[in-house]
């Protein structure tokens, strides 16, 4: 099987379904940022952390193929059988956020991005995760998406950012708060 096709050299693109959109299109945004982001995950996880948080974070990639193959498809014209997101994938990540925010001083300051290489890539994945997010509300506001995608994405944005917190923190690492001049 050949992996290129010549079928997008033109600027367009298939959806499942066979749709086919140009490349710009806000659907081709909304799963390729979260493609991006599911790289930046996978970033995350190859780093020298707790295999707790790597098993954590191999299950959200797994999460993001079920997102990213749901806005892969036309909604209107699909047949096939997408996984879906269930409540118990957002209550996951409310459940590791809560056990982490155990474990860490309470969030007295605004907390710049940085402290360490790790730290940074969670960060990264944080702010590619809300851009995701806002793509997705935007065509939500035009075709069919399942809630729970912009929820799930959400909750993600917040879980990477407690895991950057617990992660500085499991480094030794001073949190690099933000003291803004008056």
């Amino acid at each position: 099987m050949k992996i290129y096709t010549k079928t997008g050299d033109k600027g367009l693109t298939s959806l499942i379904g066979g749709t086919r959109v140009p490349k710009f299109h806000i659907r081709i945004e909304c799963y390729g940022t979260v493609d991006e982001l599911n790289s930046y995950i996978g970033l995350i996880m190859c780093q020298q952390i707790n295999p707790h948080h790597q098993k954590i974070l191999k299950e959200i990639q797994d999460r993001l193929f079920t997102v990213g193959a749901s806005l892969a498809a036309d909604p209107e014209k699909s047949r096939m059988k997408i996984p879906d997101l269930h409540d118990s994938d957002i209550t996951l990540l409310e459940q590791e956020m809560d056990h982490m925010n155990e474990q860490l001083p309470e969030l007295k300051h605004f907390v710049l991005p940085g402290g360490n290489t790790v730290v940074s890539y969670c960060h990264i994945a944080r702010c590619i995760c809300r851009r995701a997010e806002r793509l997705t509300v935007h065509l939500a506001s035009d075709s069919y998406v399942d809630e729970k995608m912009t929820i799930y994405l959400n909750r993600l944005s917040d879980y990477l950012f407690v895991l950057a917190r617990k992660l500085n923190s499991d480094a030794g690492t001073e949190e690099n708060i933000w003291l803004p001049r008056l």
